[in-house]
């Protein structure tokens, strides 16, 4: 505990890195907004989970998969759900989509495709049901959320019994709730983390990265009562998207009839996200990375942000 603490204190006494430059909006839905990251070709509209901001898929000037996919020959475009008002208490998931995401998506274009990260990619298969994108990618994303470990289940279960009251009171469900169910799938990795970075010397550079992807991890927006509310009682609890009872814009969301190319990526050893809760369609990228690792770690260009600016470029190969 002594050495956790003291990696904990130099996490926080750390100088903090230097954010990206904010890049031009060029749409918004309500609070939701997309930003342009440049480059030429297909557009590309990436969608992060509504947990957590979208921050980590822009960690860091030199480090940010938005960045490197404008210079693959794509038009990256960044969903940002912005920060939900209590008036918006009763906004649930399927809101989300019809309200924010696809008025987004709509003044992009027929020939953008949707990459779609962690609970992102659940939403963006509902939105490629209702408009069919010019081919759909899915990072570590859930469908079947009965490939969650039960006793995680039932840990958010009650962690929501507990935040009950205050939720309804406030119309939003605090991140710090399911921060805390998240940190119980793997609660030595939580403590290790910081007693390895207060335990040795480490480079500037992972030192920018480590406090980087901590803040990250540490911030967000609050969710809306009524998405909170679904996403543990109904996909956590009941596994509604995985045993195709999920309704969206007055349809049943099934991802293995998608009209448009699929690629899946998930990890083997992703405690997050299981890859037992994968939706399965379409062609396969197996990785054998954390959930954040995946994304941002040492080896995240080679082993994800290639093969998938690979993929986006012709979602029609084979």
């Amino acid at each position: 505990m002594a050495a956790a603490l003291a990696g904990l204190r130099a996490y926080q006494t750390a100088t903090r890195p230097e954010r990206p430059r904010a890049m031009p909006i060029i749409a918004s839905a309500g609070r939701a907004t997309l930003a342009d990251y440049g480059g030429i070709g297909r557009p590309v509209i990436v969608i992060p989970s509504l947990i957590n901001s979208p921050d980590v898929l822009d960690l860091l000037p030199d480090h940010s998969l938005m960045r490197w996919l404008a210079t693959q020959g794509l038009r990256p475009l960044l969903v940002d759900w912005g920060s939900p008002t209590p008036d918006e208490r009763d906004l649930d998931l399927a809101d989300h989509i019809e309200r924010l995401l696809l008025p987004l998506i709509e003044t992009v274009g027929s020939d953008a495709a949707l990459v779609g990260y962690c609970l992102g990619g659940t939403m963006a298969v509902a939105a490629a049901a209702i408009r069919p994108p010019a081919g759909l990618a899915l990072i570590a994303a859930p469908w079947h959320f009965s490939g969650f470990p039960e006793d995680a289940r039932r840990g958010l279960a009650a962690l929501w019994e507990q935040a009950r009251p205050y939720t309804e009171a406030m119309g939003m469900l605090p991140l710090e709730v399911l921060q805390s169910g998240f940190w119980r799938l793997d609660p030595a990795r939580t403590v290790g983390k910081f007693v390895a970075f207060g335990a040795r010397d480490q480079a500037a550079d992972d030192i920018r990265r480590f406090v980087a992807l901590e803040d990250w991890a540490n911030d967000g927006a609050a969710l809306t009562a009524a998405a909170g509310r679904e996403l543990v009682l109904d996909f956590f609890g009941q596994d509604r998207p995985g045993r195709g009872t999920w309704r969206v814009a007055g349809r049943a969301v099934d991802p293995s009839a998608l009209a448009c190319p699929t690629l899946d990526i998930v990890s083997t050893s992703d405690r997050i996200v299981p890859a037992a809760s994968a939706a399965n369609i379409g062609r396969r990228l197996t990785l054998a990375q954390g959930h954040v690792g995946m994304m941002v770690g040492s080896r995240a260009r080679t082993q994800l942000w290639e093969p998938l600016a690979r993929w986006l470029s012709d979602p029609t190969a084979r």
